[in-house]
């Protein structure tokens, strides 16, 4: 397949927007894409458009045409054949209930989901099928898919317009960074399974204590020594003094969390081999620079600072919590109302303490994140994805400046970029989960 891609280059202009455009459909339109290198077409675009073969824009709109078409099919595909699987033996093992909350949870989240498996191999050829078949809206889907295939594929098709020669070179490290990229979806599982467990815990503390509890050394001693704890926790109560230790105790577990989640981040960027562009991206950014462009970098790379971003968290935090109930004295009652800002100082401590190179860029990214997150929070999915369109757009145009100006590098952007989207992840599905259950109970109450 790597020939082919490479004959490419041969064809007349026209063919080459027909063939790549037919390489990107195919890739998801049809199971036999898995083998198309749609990754290393985009990159010999781009190429063809530095060498100016090809117009750069007229093949930005015929590659994301085709790849939207792609996935378009496929999902139509998902959505005639994918009642089959469900009424099959193996979909009846999983059994009417689970499908039921699967379609639940995907009209109300799915959309969101393919703007990240666009970025991997493989998975962006079936994602569209299991959103046709788990009976996504269309809606619903187009949207937030059009939103990744843009910037899936402008990213690459400029990544090879930007390298010129070198475009080989980039495509063998954007390769090897295949790997390093399923491993950070892996890890946003376990960042989805860890907010949804904060979400259900108000307490994280007391809930660990209650598991460690059952440990059997543990539980022995519960046994001999339970009623004189319990007599002795009656007699405290629940002072100002345990609420206060409880709180320091649950930030403090919070802050392990972040030390972990900044290890496993630097660790799959540094195997990801993305440090070997920072200096070919450094060279080719600092022949481009030009004084007034400088100019227009700093003012965008300076209008959003961290410190800003936290106070504009905990105002909208706070005029959102006027409009709920008081919160409970727990840690997660803390953080989901007026305390929502305080993720972003444990941030700030996170990445001071693990040394992290773009620390600008990890606090942006958390709190745009959860920014966007309160501003949006109930409202209709058009004017959510506007905002959260707005800003993504946002973040990576104050990123690309600061890239622009030689602040930071690729690897340590992404660094910084990757850790401040988990850190917020974690909250906003905690939230999330913290909210479905209340409205869970309020029904069960009317009922």
């Amino acid at each position: 397949m790597e020939d082919l891609v490479e004959r490419l280059a041969s064809l007349p202009p026209a063919l080459i927007y027909l063939v790549a455009a037919g390489l990107l459909a195919l890739e998801t339109g049809s199971l036999i894409g898995l083998t198309v290198p749609a990754g290393a077409t985009l990159l010999l675009v781009g190429f063809l458009a530095f060498e100016g073969r090809l117009d750069l824009g007229v093949a930005l709109v015929a590659m994301i045409t085709a790849a939207a078409a792609g996935d378009s099919l496929a999902f139509r595909a998902g959505r005639r054949y994918g009642p089959r699987l469900r009424a099959s033996g193996l979909g009846r093992r999983v059994g009417e209930a689970r499908w039921r909350r699967a379609d639940e949870l995907i009209a109300r989240h799915g959309g969101r989901a393919m703007m990240i498996v666009r970025w991997v191999a493989f998975a962006r050829t079936l994602a569209p099928r299991l959103a046709g078949g788990s009976g996504m809206p269309y809606r619903c889907f187009l949207p937030w898919n059009l939103a990744g295939v843009a910037g899936w594929t402008t990213t690459w098709i400029l990544a090879g317009y930007a390298a010129g020669e070198s475009y080989r070179r980039l495509s063998a490290a954007l390769g090897q960074a295949t790997g390093a990229v399923v491993v950070l979806l892996a890890a946003v599982a376990v960042v989805a399974l860890i907010g949804r467990w904060l979400g259900r815990h108000h307490d994280p503390v007391r809930a660990l204590a209650v598991r460690v509890a059952t440990v059997p050394p543990l539980r022995r001693l519960r046994r001999r020594y339970g009623t004189a704890l319990g007599t002795l926790s009656a007699r405290v109560g629940d002072g100002w003094a345990l609420v206060v230790l409880n709180l320091a105790a649950g930030l403090t577990l919070l802050f392990a969390l972040g030390l972990a989640l900044g290890w496993l981040v630097a660790a799959t960027v540094a195997a990801s081999g993305l440090s070997g562009l920072d200096t070919l991206v450094a060279q080719w950014l600092a022949a481009r620079r030009t004084g007034g462009a400088a100019v227009a970098a700093g003012w965008i790379a300076g209008l959003a600072h961290g410190w800003p971003l936290i106070v504009a968290v905990a105002v909208v935090a706070w005029v959102r919590g006027r409009h709920h109930r008081p919160p409970r004295h727990d840690l997660m009652g803390l953080l989901g109302s007026a305390g929502a800002f305080v993720p972003l100082l444990m941030l700030v401590l996170v990445a001071a303490s693990t040394q992290e190179p773009a620390v600008h860029h990890t606090l942006l990214t958390a709190g745009l994140g959860l920014l966007a997150w309160l501003v949006a929070g109930g409202r209709r999915w058009p004017v959510a994805v506007a905002i959260w369109t707005v800003t993504a757009a946002a973040g990576l145009t104050v990123v690309g400046a600061r890239l622009y100006l030689g602040a930071t590098t690729v690897s340590g952007t992404a660094t910084g970029v990757l850790l401040g989207a988990m850190w917020a992840a974690v909250f906003m599905v905690a939230w999330a989960t913290r909210e479905a259950q209340k409205r869970r109970a309020e029904r069960e109450v009317l009922v």
